[in-house]
């Protein structure tokens, strides 16, 4: 594994790589590498086995600088097309994970041609009537000053899975991992500060423009990005068909099911659940 800085025109972005093959680019989210762990946990190990797994913190994440001239999704989006473009990615695989994803799929409406395949996990970024985003702002206050029970909740299948209290820990946890949780944050309430959160009206429509082979992966108990959200992008992305469900997992399926996890996105690589 090698992580590296690389300079965009005078912004750091820190990028994190691991394994040959095909390059895959994974775009991080809030219980996840640079959301919250500092290195790339099981399930991206697995992933690495079969690719090369490119892994860029967001901006103001993780030792990336903030973006300075404007922090819109398509900000985001031309920050990370610089970003592809300085690692010489013409076409490759794109995978994203809650906030992840729904940057990954504005990159695939708006230039399909350099998105190979699409993987979605638990992924932001629709409006769904009657189905709000959870406020991972409210949640991340801790409760009696110490206790992160409702933002576990929202994150895990249980507050008390063993991911949940390794990573979001009652009272002081790591210093970094809480840095690398108020980064993520922050970067968030730029890109997604509007209830319903994170979300752009416009992306549903967009979607048939992303025809590439797509895969659509919710935990079954994702109580952030609700079921119903994996549903529209199943149905509104002309590759993907169907919603793949990973059992026993809420919002953070890589964490909680690293295995299963990363199994359906190995499948649908490999072309066995294409």
């Amino acid at each position: 594994m090698s992580a590296s800085t690389l300079d965009l025109r005078g912004r750091k972005v820190a990028v994190i790589e691991r394994g040959r093959g095909d390059p895959l680019v994974y775009l991080h989210g809030f219980a996840d590498v640079h959301g919250v762990a500092g290195d790339l946990q099981p399930f991206h190990a697995r992933l690495a086995e079969v690719a090369r797994v490119l892994a860029p913190a967001h901006p103001g994440c993780a030792g990336s600088d903030e973006l300075t001239d404007g922090y819109g999704i398509d900000d985001v989006v031309f920050h990370y097309l610089e970003l592809l473009d300085a690692l010489g990615l013409t076409q490759f695989d794109l995978a994203g994970h809650c906030v992840g994803g729904w940057i990954a799929a504005e990159l695939a409406v708006r230039h399909p041609q350099r998105v190979r395949r699409l993987i979605l996990i638990g992924a932001s970024g629709l409006f769904v009537a009657g189905e709000p985003i959870g406020d991972v702002f409210l949640h991340a206050q801790p409760e009696r000053g110490v206790e992160l029970t409702t933002l576990r909740r929202l994150l895990f299948a249980a507050a008390d899975a063993p991911a949940a209290l390794r990573f979001f820990p009652d009272g002081r946890g790591d210093l970094e991992e809480e840095m690398r949780r108020y980064q993520m944050l922050r970067f968030c309430s730029f890109v997604g500060f509007k209830p319903p959160y994170f979300y752009n009206r416009a992306l549903s429509a967009r979607l048939y423009r992303a025809a590439m082979p797509a895969l659509v992966l919710w935990g079954e108990h994702d109580r952030m990005v609700a079921r119903a959200h994996g549903e529209a992008y199943a149905a509104g992305l002309p590759g993907a068909r169907v919603l793949t469900l990973i059992k026993g997992a809420g919002h953070a399926a890589p964490l909680e099911q690293p295995e299963a996890a990363a199994r359906a996105v190995i499948d649908f690589l490999e072309g066995r659940n294409a």
